[in-house]
C-alpha cells in the first residue's frame, strides 16, 4: 500500500489479466471464502466503480464509439480517480479491505503494452489519478489470449469494445502482464488454465497470509 495511506490497516487487493482469464469469477470466489471466515472486504472495479465512474464505464466499453488511444487514456484514469477517492481509499482508511478487479496494471497493460503509448506519461498521470495508491497485492490470472476468447465465446455473450480488439493486441496486453509481474513482487500469478478451484485455494491462501500480515 501506498505509503501516505497514514494509520490504515485496510489491504488493497487487485485482479488483473486479459479478456476472459475469469478475473470476476475468481474474485467472487475470494469474497464468498473470505465472508464464510468472518472476513468483509469492499469489492469494486474499474472502470467502474461509484455511479461517476459506472457512466465513464459505459462509453469506454460501448462497441459503437470511436475513441482515440489518448481519449481512452484519459477515460480510464478519470474513472479511476473517482473509484479511489469515493471508494478504495475511504475505505482503507476505515481498516476494510478492498478488492479491485482490474487497477493501474490494467493502464499499463492496454494503453502501453497494447496502445503503444508512452509509459512515462502513462505512470505520471496515473499518479496524479490515484495519489499514488499501489495494491498489496496483485492477482494476475494468466492464460493464453486466445484461450481467453474461447471462454467467452462459449458463453454467448455479445464483445465490448475493447474485446473486439484483434488477438495481436490481446497478446502485447498479456505480454506487459508478464513483463510488469517479473518486476514486482506484489503479483501472484496463477496459471488460468488450472481448475477453477485450484486457482481460488492459492488466491485465498496468498491473500489469508496478506490479512494475517497486516493487523
Amino acid at each position: 500500500m501506498s505509503p501516505d495511506i497514514i494509520g490504515s490497516t485496510g489491504s488493497f487487493i487487485t485482479f488483473e489479466g486479459v479478456e476472459g482469464a475469469g478475473k470476476s469469477s475468481r474474485c467472487t470466489a475470494l469474497i464468498e471464502a473470505l465472508e464464510n471466515q468472518g472476513i468483509s472486504a469492499v469489492h469494486t472495479r474499474e472502470p467502474g466503480g461509484p455511479p461517476a465512474a459506472e457512466r465513464v464505464r459505459e462509453v469506454l466499453l460501448d462497441p459503437d464509439l470511436e475513441v482515440t488511444p489518448l481519449t481512452e487514456l484519459m477515460l480510464y484514469l478519470a474513472s479511476r480517480a473517482a473509484n479511489v477517492d469515493l471508494v478504495i481509499r475511504p475505505s482503507l482508511e476505515e481498516g476494510t479491505p478492498v478488492i479491485c478487479e482490474r487497477y493501474s496494471d490494467a493502464t499499463l497493460a492496454y494503453q502501453v503494452g497494447g496502445r503503444g503509448l508512452p509509459i512515462d506519461h502513462v505512470l505520471e498521470a496515473n499518479t496524479l489519478a490515484t495519489g499514488g495508491l499501489v495494491p498489496d497485492l496483485t492477482i494476475l490470472i494468466d492464460l493464453d489470449p486466445e484461450d481467453g476468447f474461447r471462454r467467452l465465446t462459449r458463453q454467448g455473450r455479445s464483445r465490448d469494445r475493447i474485446e473486439q480488439e484483434d488477438l495481436d493486441f490481446h497478446r502485447r496486453v498479456r505480454d506487459m502482464y508478464l513483463m510488469l509481474a517479473s518486476e514486482d513482487s506484489r503479483f501472484l500469478v496463477i496459471d488460468g488454465s488450472l481448475p477453477p478451484g485450484e486457482q481460488d485455494g492459492l488466491i485465498i491462501t496468498a491473500v489469508i497470509d496478506l490479512l494475517g500480515r497486516e493487523t
